[in-house]
């Protein structure tokens, strides 16, 4: 896998919403962090449209990415905000001079459409992590932003967090990181723009989501056979999930844990990625090496 060069001050980063609808004061507080950090800041000359729900027609959207993509002064990809979208855009886009000139590609949720494919279809590492809209309108960096700063700036990526579930007994294990967000990864499955997990890491985060929908999901999975050779299941936040008015019976946790016990895989819940204020960086197509330590769960990327 190709990992993007590393930025320095004075480099641009683009903003693009290849999804929902954005409102400029919305993202002003990323502007004005990211610059600073160093950055200049590059808006899409489509940043702001709407049409309904999106943030433009996919034409338009497409274009914006697109110019980005191809830009060689443009070091690295911001996206503005997830929501639904960015897979009616993806049969638009010519990646060629992004293959010979690849930058960082930054964002989550939705954006899994982007992470699946590059890294896929591509071969180069894309950053799971907070996008425009989720900068904090205090000015102030929370850890998830502190290491999305020193990861674009080259430094190696390395965090660590607390479970409060049952650890797995293995101490340490090592593999390329793929997955992101369970609903988009469903619906991709059986297209061009599928994922392959055998002998991966795999990640899974999701918001908003009824619980059977879960269920289902991870039926699916299960299913067609997504699991059975993944060197470990790794899972983030399982945010703000629904129960119909006669109960599932169960968490997601506890849904991803009962289909996992099926497998010998290991099984690290509580990783501190997602829909959450504190949403960590991940390398999507990185190699990662993930060590427990007790209660503890220590988490480093292969430069």
């Amino acid at each position: 896998m190709l990992t993007p060069p590393a930025l320095k001050k004075g480099d641009a980063i683009a903003i693009v919403a290849p999804a929902r609808s954005i409102a400029k004061e919305e993202i002003a507080p990323a502007m004005k962090m990211i610059a600073d950090w160093g950055f200049q800041v590059v808006a899409g000359k489509n940043l702001f449209n709407k049409y309904h729900q999106f943030s433009g027609k996919d034409r338009e959207r497409a274009d914006d990415l697109q110019q980005m993509l191809d830009d060689k002064d443009i070091k690295a990809i911001l996206c503005a905000r997830g929501g639904y979208g960015t897979v009616r855009t993806l049969e638009r886009l010519n990646f060629e001079k992004f293959i010979n000139n690849p930058k960082w590609i930054i964002g989550f949720s939705d954006i899994t459409v982007l992470h699946a494919y590059i890294n896929e279809k591509l071969g180069i590492k894309t950053l799971h992590a907070q996008m425009a809209v989720n900068f904090p309108n205090t000015g102030k960096e929370n850890q998830s932003l502190k290491l999305l700063k020193e990861t674009l700036f080259g430094k190696p990526l390395a965090c660590s967090w607390e479970t409060n579930y049952e650890a797995p007994k293995e101490k340490e294990i090592s593999g390329q990181l793929t997955g992101g967000n369970l609903s988009v990864l469903y619906s991709l499955t059986g297209t061009p723009f599928d994922i392959s997990t055998d002998g991966k890491i795999l990640f899974l985060e999701d918001l908003d989501e009824y619980l059977y929908h879960v269920d289902r999901m991870m039926m699916n999975f299960k299913l067609s056979k997504k699991l059975d050779r993944i060197k470990a299941l790794m899972v983030g936040g399982m945010t703000e999930m629904n129960d119909n008015e006669i109960p599932f019976g169960k968490t997601a946790y506890e849904i991803i844990r009962e289909v996992a016990e099926n497998f010998n895989f290991p099984l690290f819940l509580d990783c501190p990625s997602g829909h959450i204020d504190n949403n960590f960086p991940l390398i999507m197509g990185g190699t990662v090496n993930i060590q427990k330590k007790g209660q503890t769960i220590n988490m480093e990327f292969t430069p």
